[in-house]
């Protein structure tokens, strides 16, 4: 299950660094290129809840697959895909696949382990859901610079193929078949159109500006379908919880919202998503353009916060006991302590030396222990028949909190280098100029760390 969710998780940033070659290879124009990265993540956001609630109306195994046949089967056509228009929506159809498999694994972990054996799952499913952002860096400049028989960018997409064949095959045979009492609690629920179409118009008129903003300037349009979103989801809410009054099924049961610590663990969520994919785009704009580092090399640059992430997510649950209350916020106070380093270590425009691994180091470990147990203690509290509404929320915010991480660091990055006196004189993103735009976003990168630490000291001495 979960490499099959590492597998999807890894194709929202994969391309990335394949970007440049794409556009090469297919003649693509600056917004055919941002649509082959974009349409993936729209789809994805928009579809996770619906994903969620189909997996407990016809069964998460069941759903699973159909979930990871569609993303394999999308991931082999768009490493064969001829024009720009193909590969668009070939990678909007792989959105779809991983908005319909990514919340099974929540729910099949919810509902089919207990007590040690959950922790443990919950704990690997945390390391693989945010190092997956990282390890897409790392592989897709490795494939990359690597050139396999001189397929150039294909191969960031054919791997799945293969993987997602194997998988295919050992999740028919290890997979435990959906229960016939839970489906049928799973219909009898019923499917809530009209939140349906309310949460996905709300998520896509967030999501389409900001993946799509920055690159047009934020016109007019794109605060206008903020707002408007912000106005749906406030409709969202209102008529999900008169159903819940009614007697209905809602599409998320506001019993789950005032699940202790739930409010609070969405925060925390959304905030340790916005640093981690904020981080890695700025850090991937000033290595590649201000510093002129190769696809290669920018990958292998997030290693070490990849890799520490993902061991310090696997394993803080043997710490020893007087740590565990501690960890939440001094994962988060961690975390802003090595973004200041990182932007100071930076500010002269090189490489920062071998401090800096230990700067990324730091956020990874940072990051994970905000995540991870976060993400653990919110879901203990979470009943088995809300486990398919708890998978969808906490993915969705997930997703939501990297898009917004993306944008708003993104669009602080680029809005400092533009005006730099520096970028004037050397007439681009000369390594100066970006490395202030980086310092820049380091202390508001920490800013937002420092308040999760808040966040979690708040928790703390309740």
């Amino acid at each position: 299950m979960l490499a099959a969710q590492f597998m999807a998780l890894l194709d929202a940033f994969i391309v990335n660094v394949a970007a440049p070659t794409i556009q090469t290879e297919l003649h693509a124009s600056g917004a055919g290129l941002q649509l082959v990265i974009a349409g993936y993540t729209i789809t994805y956001a928009v579809l996770l809840i619906t994903g969620a609630r189909l997996g407990d109306r016809l069964g998460h195994r069941r759903v699973y697959l159909v979930g990871l046949s569609v993303f394999t089967i999308a991931s082999l056509a768009c490493g064969l895909a001829g024009s720009t228009g193909e590969l668009i929506a070939f990678r909007l159809v792989q959105g779809a696949g991983s908005a319909v498999l990514i919340p099974q694994v929540l729910s099949l972990i919810q509902r089919g382990f207990a007590g040690e054996a959950r922790v443990r799952a919950l704990g690997a499913y945390s390391a693989v859901l945010a190092t997956g952002a990282a390890a897409g860096q790392v592989l897709g400049g490795v494939l990359v610079s690597a050139d396999l028989l001189g397929t150039g960018w294909r191969p960031v997409f054919l791997v799945n193929v293969p993987v997602g064949v194997v998988l295919l095959v050992l999740a028919f045979r290890v997979l435990p078949r959906d229960e016939g009492a839970a489906l049928a609690a799973g219909r009898a629920r019923g499917f809530d159109p009209p939140g349906l179409v309310l949460l996905g118009a709300a998520v896509s008129l967030f999501t389409v500006p900001l993946v799509l903003g920055q690159q047009k300037g934020w016109p007019l349009w794109s605060w206008l379908s903020l707002a408007a979103a912000a106005v749906l989801f406030a409709l969202f809410c209102a008529y999900e919880t008169r159903l819940a009054r009614r007697g209905g099924a809602p599409l998320v049961a506001p019993r789950l919202l005032r699940a202790p610590g739930m409010g609070l663990a969405v925060f925390r969520i959304a905030a340790v998503m916005a640093v981690n994919s904020g981080f890695l785009f700025v850090l991937t704009l000033h290595i590649q353009d201000g510093l002129g580092y190769s696809a290669l090399r920018a990958g292998l640059t997030f290693a070490p916060a990849a890799v520490v992430f993902g061991a310090v997510g696997l394993t803080w649950r043997r710490w020893p006991l007087p740590l565990q209350r501690a960890l939440i916020p001094g994962g988060f106070a961690l975390a802003a302590v090595a973004m200041t380093a990182m932007g100071l270590l930076l500010r002269d425009g090189g490489d920062g030396g071998l401090w800096l691994y230990a700067a990324f180091a730091g956020v990874g470990a940072g990051l994970s222990l905000g995540f991870g147990p976060t993400l653990t203690r919110a879901l203990a509290t979470v009943r088995a028949e809300d486990a398919a509404d708890a998978s969808g929320l906490l993915a969705t915010v997930t997703q939501l909190g990297q898009l917004t991480g993306v944008a708003c660091f993104g669009a602080l990055f680029l809005h400092r280098l533009e005006s730099s006196e520096s970028f004037e004189s050397f007439g681009g993103p000369g390594a100066y100029s970006s490395a202030d735009a980086l310092l820049v976003c380091a202390y508001a990168l920490a800013s937002v760390a420092a308040l999760g630490a808040v966040s979690g000291l708040v928790r703390l001495r309740r």
